[in-house]
């Protein structure tokens, strides 16, 4: 039987209940930052929890490898829900399907600050991740429902800053929560803003109606293959580096999985009369080069949010709160870029304050490669302040040159896609930083290894040094003062082994980034978008 199906012809017609032109202006701003609220809390709690696993796994009686999945579960089904976004959002209209988002984020924030046991925390995050995904790309499109001309600029601005700055935050509110309340409350602090934007979405947010004949003719085997590949393809990215990627007989299978099931998504999108995601608008010169500028800030947003509190950590050996301290500069400068990116934003053409953006991040990225074992907040200020800068002035400028553009009925589907790239940069920068500690540890260990003999003088005369303070303080035990020694110079070793392996780690993206400030000139300039539309939210 043929995939392809007659076109969709009611997706066009689509009603609307109260058009956003039909709203004042201060309506519009408090309906919008309404779902504002949702996508940050949706966002924020992808990190929230990584300064504080091991604490969750104290709680729980968990080992290291269990506790990891509280994070990655999460990310699985986010990942997941993400495309499906745009055609939920026609089926049961943006308000509804954010309230039941958000409703759903909230009951599932509640199960897991009430998890017995390691298990049932997986599960509920992974439900948590699910359900609130949903309210990510919804808040994207729903600026151009919104807003127009001049206007959509402050509105992507919004965007940009939160999409980038939650994640940014995650570590430093997970902290500081950890350490003067407890882990459990890492998902209560989700209730009183979740019910919030529950209740005021539906009575706030009328841009469309359902449209439930859409359920007859979907695509729902490409469904089915879409949540297999990203499924598997996040968990290979996930657990890959810690499991020596396709030495381990599950990373091979999953990886072959996705592979497969990435090939069949790929060719059912392009059949399909109406695919679950709307691969055909990747002919679009902008949103290609759009949805790759939105993976290669995903790198370099979650990668570094990644890379500096495992350095923070495990080379200066600081506690959740002081490791959400150090890395919290980023999101304050990226707040004050806020201001200036608007005055620009309606006066310079977009792609040079994305070009200005994307060099800024590079240069970022080179100022964190003299890393060495002893900085704390205040060397790392520098780098993350131009980071959290460049940030505001790389995101917000994709999405207005990348979902502009788009015709209002391609919107929906075709945000999901633009957010999904986001996500899954940030999933493979993270496992390729992984790969990077892993791999480059040994190479930069056995390097200094060679200079540790006998000629060199400094090594000698620390293991003299120590040798003898461990000596004294064993009792007079000279051997085992010795081996003490080498102890000590073997930790020392690996600590600066360690260190430079982050100094590689930000190269490597620095180099993502030089070659995506190159190809900004590619884009095409956007006008944004002159009248109201009924479904572009």
């Amino acid at each position: 039987m043929s995939a392809v199906t007659a076109p969709d012809r009611s997706a066009g017609a689509e009603a609307v209940a109260a058009a956003p032109a039909e709203l004042s202006g201060a309506a519009k701003i408090f309906a919008f930052g309404v779902m504002c609220v949702g996508m940050f809390i949706a966002l924020l709690d992808i990190q929230i929890v990584s300064a504080s696993l091991r604490d969750i796994g104290g709680g729980l009686s968990a080992g290291a490898d269990e506790t990891a999945w509280v994070q990655t579960s999460y990310l699985i089904a986010e990942i997941i829900v993400i495309p499906l976004s745009g055609w939920m959002a026609r089926v049961m209209s943006t308000r509804w399907l954010f309230c039941a988002s958000a409703a759903g984020f909230t009951l599932t924030s509640l199960f897991c600050g009430w998890a017995w046991d390691i298990q049932s925390m997986i599960a509920f995050r992974a439900l948590q991740g699910f359900l609130g995904g949903s309210m990510i790309p919804m808040v994207f499109t729903s600026a151009f429902a919104f807003f127009k001309g001049p206007k959509i600029v402050v509105a992507a601005a919004t965007v940009g800053a939160l999409s980038s700055l939650a994640p940014t935050l995650g570590p430093t509110v997970g902290g500081w929560i950890t350490d003067n309340y407890s882990w459990h409350w890492l998902f209560f602090i989700n209730l009183v803003p979740g019910i919030f934007v529950a209740v005021a979405v539906p009575l706030l947010v009328k841009i469309d109606k359902p449209n439930v004949s859409l359920l007859k003719g979907a695509d729902y085997f490409g469904m089915v293959l879409m949540a297999i590949f990203l499924g598997c393809l996040e968990y290979t990215l996930e657990e890959g580096p810690r499991w020596n990627w396709f030495g381990d007989e599950t990373i091979l299978s999953t990886a072959w999985i996705a592979g497969i099931t990435g090939i069949g998504f790929v060719w059912r999108s392009l059949v399909y009369a109406n695919p679950v995601v709307d691969l055909r608008a990747l002919k679009s010169r902008n949103f290609a080069l759009g949805c790759f500028f939105s993976f290669v800030t995903g790198i370099g947003i979650f990668a570094t949010i990644y890379l500096t509190p495992v350095f923070l950590g495990r080379v200066r050996g600081f506690s959740a709160l002081e490791i959400g301290l150090a890395v919290f500069t980023t999101g304050i400068f990226q707040v004050s870029a806020i201001p200036l990116y608007t005055y620009l934003g309606r006066r310079i053409d977009l792609r040079w304050l994305m070009m200005f953006g994307l060099g800024c991040f590079t240069l970022s990225m080179w100022n964190f490669t003299p890393i060495t074992h002893d900085w704390g907040w205040r060397e790392l200020l520098l780098p993350q302040a131009l980071r959290g800068f460049a940030q505001q002035f790389a995101v917000a400028p994709t999405v207005t040159l990348t979902l502009g553009g788009l015709a209002p009925d391609k919107l929906k589907l075709a945000s999901g896609l633009f957010n999904l790239m986001r996500t899954l940069g940030g999933a493979i920068g993270i496992a390729g930083c992984g790969t990077i500690l892993n791999d480059r540890l040994n190479l930069h260990f056995l390097r200094l290894a060679e200079h540790l003999n006998s000629t060199n003088q400094a090594m000698v005369g620390l293991l003299d040094r120590t040798t003898a303070a461990n000596t004294v303080a064993v009792g007079g035990n000279a051997v085992l003062g010795h081996e003490m020694a080498l102890g000590r110079l073997w930790s020392l070793t690996m600590r600066e082994a360690l260190t430079l392996t982050f100094s590689d780690a930000f190269l490597v993206i620095m180099g993502c980034f030089t070659v995506a400030t190159l190809m900004v000139p590619l884009m095409r300039k956007v006008a944004p978008p002159k009248g109201p539309s009924a479904d572009a939210h």
